[in-house]
């Protein structure tokens, strides 16, 4: 596992964070789901194909995070398992992948609740519940995957499984199941719509939107005063996931971002200006060597290079 998917999963375990996603992303920013409701489930999905046959292969996937919660909405009781995949780039099978994590989710409820009926010896009313040891009245909790993309481009993959088909005919996709994605990707929201998120979750999600503007970014961070004051899990995060040259092991809690930046936007601009002069000294060389006031050899000497770094470097020729 890579440091960003490392990094990026840490900070989604958190229950203030997932709880804060999730109210964004079902309830439009309204707090129903209280981190405190939360309780962490086992990532690792193992489910058989239905029946106890002992032959049959095991399928295991690792989903990256996994809570079950009970909420309140609208007067009613909602218990909800809610998953959340990360991704530092495209993944162009995604409506698959998630789509196998919560069949195999479902899979396993159908599971549990057998083995609980043969556990408390319940008595089936009919042999089509004892052969599939899932009554009637039995019913399942609802699974919901959230797509979370860590970098400041779109979506442009396929977010749903009828995009991945090579077949439009509609006599053939009226008898089929879509399964669509849900995504989160920055660059496809409003600043003000992120604003809805309540955590340090919203100002993240905010640097990586505008991180491929630089003078986006630059504005974004000093014209937020939050980013002064960002929290250590949240700064780390930033740090690997877009590369902030930031020192995070200080002791402090809080980190100023807008002050970060300004150091890479100069060390970049030094970096230019060296370039720059670089390139000039080697203009320079290029017309004395073509004027013959010296030779190709004593032009790479000059430059500190070898005669066919120079080469390579200026196009000239021995």
């Amino acid at each position: 596992m890579s440091e960003k998917d490392t990094v990026t999963k840490e900070y989604m375990q958190n229950k203030t964070m997932f709880a804060d996603i999730f109210n964004f992303f079902l309830y439009g920013g309204k707090q129903v789901i209280k981190p405190e409701q939360l309780k962490p489930l086992d990532t690792t999905v193992l489910s058989l194909p239905y029946g106890d046959d002992d032959k049959t292969v095991p399928v295991q996937k690792y989903r990256d995070v996994l809570k079950m919660v009970t909420a309140m909405s609208d007067g009613h009781v909602a218990y909800l398992i809610l998953g959340v995949e990360n991704q530092s780039q495209l993944h162009f099978a995604m409506p698959v992948k998630n789509m196998l994590y919560d069949a195999l989710q479902y899979a396993a409820q159908v599971d549990e609740v057998a083995k609980s009926h043969r556990n408390n010896k319940d008595k089936p009313d009919t042999s089509d519940e004892f052969l599939s040891g899932f009554y009637s009245t039995d019913k399942l909790l609802p699974v919901i995957t959230l797509t979370i993309l860590w970098n400041g481009s779109k979506w442009n993959a396929p977010r749903s499984l009828f995009e991945m088909l090579d077949t439009d005919d509609e006599s053939v996709l009226k008898y089929m199941s879509d399964y669509k994605l849900n995504i989160i990707a920055p660059a496809e929201l409003s600043d003000d719509e992120l604003d809805k998120l309540n955590t340090k979750l919203g100002i993240a999600l905010k640097y990586v939107k505008h991180s491929i503007i630089p003078e986006e970014l630059d504005h974004l961070v000093h014209d937020d005063p939050r980013y002064k004051n960002v929290s250590k899990n949240t700064t780390r995060l930033l740090k690997v996931v877009m590369g902030i040259d930031i020192d995070i092991d200080t002791g402090k809690e809080e980190f100023d971002v807008c002050e970060a930046l300004d150091v890479l936007k100069e060390r970049s601009e030094a970096k230019g200006r060296s370039e720059g002069r670089t390139e000039g000294f080697l203009e320079a060389l290029v017309g004395l060597v073509k004027d013959g006031l010296i030779s190709l050899a004593e032009a790479a000497k000059r430059a500190n290079m070898t005669v066919s770094e120079f080469e390579d470097k200026t196009g000239l020729k021995a």
